[in-house]
């Protein structure tokens, strides 16, 4: 297929870019800190780290890192939340030679082992809040090697101890743990400083994530993002929102918003990697569940870039302060990570003056493959377009294009796409196409103009007497519902149809009851497409990521 979406292109932005202008992405961040030297590069908690700060800390932990005898290319694994230990560590193990593996810091002592088992990885980085955790995989997996951070540790002072106190003391957020040999993150800093530094030779292909997926359709496999992957999706997003964020007034220094965890693809790239290429603050949310909390750091700053995911947006939008929030200097907020409603669009436009720019993408592409124009202030419903230097093609099960305007999977080609699942090459042989194409396993359409409409993923689709139902289509109509707060839409056993929809509701309207609910649906939609069931709930299950798992809620509907 021709690249029919250029035409729609912004003015300015590039159909191209060139993912070798770094030869890795040490090479990117090394310009960073020395560009940026003399700015801020992230607050946490009011404690403000300067760029050279994090490449002197960062610079620091490499030398600790590979005094511990590591092979170039060893696997280190971090858990954390978004603290300043995160962008420090991330730095250190690629500046080391390394590879870094980003954990969830809630996983349970059963999936950090696979993880860990899995990845190979060496050595651990963890928040003290989640060591009781690594304490019991060790033995059990090739971890040698574990730093021990804490909350307050890098606040400094008096107040570092306070918040230290509080964490441990009063909240009582750190089981006990005993790990033999561990080392203090400060103390490996500390140590650091009569230890050399030996900058390593680093390629483009060499590997620097081991991204996990997040498992809402299976079993965690990791994707592996080489420098030149990370550098592409970088420098792909540079281009794309640079109609939004080059705008007149030009801005001093952009502020990030940074509430998804940085364990997460899309935080990963967008906020730390260029955050700190564009010499942007970084504004870190521990807790982004905290919705008090976290508006009221919004009100400290004047944030420019909002990356966030449709239900962060919609519990922000639910807290009464959040309307105090000074939004006059927002230039660009970014969807992603699951379906962008059209009701939480509105209503966030409305509160805030900006729409959401809804884009999509995987762990496997590092992440970003789509996203719709950011200068043009309109919710087209759509994942938007290729992004530079990306190809888009719509294939049916053999591998073959569709006609345009039909459904089939959405394949992705570009210089951001993995290398392939980490030690899985019969996994990975099953995603990708002879001439190079990633399979995402999500069903979608493209128009003449080249815009992309996810209709859903191939493993969520219902199947009711013969019609393809799609869930996305139903949580966006009954999401619409003013007495619906979230909902999920999952197929269920059905002897009659073959399977039937079922809903599962949370309530913004206590009174809200089933019939009227139904009867709303029946306005709304087609017969086949309508709810059989109706289940309301007082919560939905989410990754933290605030992905819903559908397939969590498919299971348990399951006849046993």
């Amino acid at each position: 297929m021709d690249k029919l979406w250029l035409k729609s292109y912004p003015p300015g932005v590039p159909a191209e870019i060139n993912p070798d202008q770094y030869g890795s992405l040490v090479q990117l961040l090394d310009e960073a800190f020395q560009k940026h030297a003399g700015r801020d590069a992230f607050v946490c908690m009011d404690k403000r780290m300067s760029f050279a700060e994090l490449d002197a800390h960062s610079k620091r932990m490499a030398a600790w890192l590979q005094s511990r005898g590591m092979a170039k290319g060893a696997r280190v694994a971090v858990m954390m939340p978004n603290v300043l230990q995160y962008p420090i560590a991330i730095a250190a193990i690629l500046r080391a030679g390394y590879v870094v593996v980003n954990v969830n810091p809630l996983y349970t002592a059963r999936e950090l082992e696979h993880q860990i088992k899995d990845s190979g990885a060496e050595a651990i980085i963890v928040l003290e809040n989640f060591a009781h955790t690594v304490q019991q995989v060790l033995g059990k997996t090739p971890l040698r090697h574990v730093v021990v951070a804490s909350m307050g540790e890098m606040l400094g002072g008096l107040k570092g101890m306070l918040v230290d106190f509080v964490v441990r003391n009063v909240k009582k957020l750190v089981p006990d743990f005993a790990i033999p040999n561990m080392v203090r993150f400060k103390d490996a800093l500390s140590q650091a400083g009569k230890m050399p530094f030996t900058a390593p030779q680093i390629a483009s292909g060499d590997i620097a994530f081991l991204q996990y997926t997040g498992g809402t359709t299976g079993v965690s496999k990791g994707a592996t993002l080489t420098h030149r992957n990370v550098v592409a999706n970088v420098l792909q997003m540079e281009a794309w929102a640079a109609p939004s964020m080059t705008r007149e007034p030009v801005l001093e220094q952009p502020v990030i918003v940074c509430a998804l965890p940085l364990y997460h693809i899309f935080a990963l790239t967008v906020c730390a990697l260029w955050g700190m290429r564009s010499g942007s603050l970084n504004l870190l949310i521990p807790n982004p569940r905290d919705i008090p909390g976290f508006v009221k750091e919004l009100r400290k700053y004047q944030v420019n870039l909002f990356p966030a995911v449709n239900t962060l947006y919609n519990a922000l939008l639910g807290h009464p302060d959040f309307q105090q929030v000074d939004f006059s200097g927002l230039r660009m907020c970014m969807g992603g990570g699951m379906a962008v409603q059209r009701a939480v669009n509105d209503k966030w436009q409305q509160v805030t003056g900006t729409h959401i720019t809804e884009g999509y993408g995987l762990s496997e592409t590092a992440p970003v493959a789509t996203a719709n124009r950011c200068d043009l202030p309109v919710f087209t419903g759509t994942i938007g377009l290729p992004v530079s230097s990306t190809d888009i093609a719509i294939l049916d099960d053999d591998d073959k294009e569709v006609a345009l305007g039909q459904p089939g999977e959405i394949a992705i080609r570009g210089p951001q796409v993995m290398a392939g699942y980490w030690n899985r090459p019969d996994e990975t042989a099953k995603v990708m196409t002879a001439d190079g194409y990633f399979k995402s396993g999500d069903v979608g359409v493209m128009d003449e103009n080249g815009y992309v409409k996810i209709v859903d993923r191939k493993k969520d689709m219902i199947l009711v007497s013969g019609f393809n139902v799609y869930p996305n289509e139903l949580e966006g109509v009954i999401a619409a519902h003013p007495g619906v707060l979230e909902c999920a839409v999952v197929g269920v056993p059905d002897q009659h149809s073959g399977e039937a929809v079922k809903v599962f509701v949370v309530r913004r309207d206590p009174h809200l009851t089933a019939e009227q609910l139904m009867e709303y649906c029946k306005q709304q939609l087609t017969g086949y497409k309508k709810p059989k069931y109706i289940e309301f709930r007082d919560e939905l299950p989410k990754t933290n990521v605030g992905k819903i798992l559908r397939r969590a809620l498919r299971e348990e509907a399951q006849p046993a």
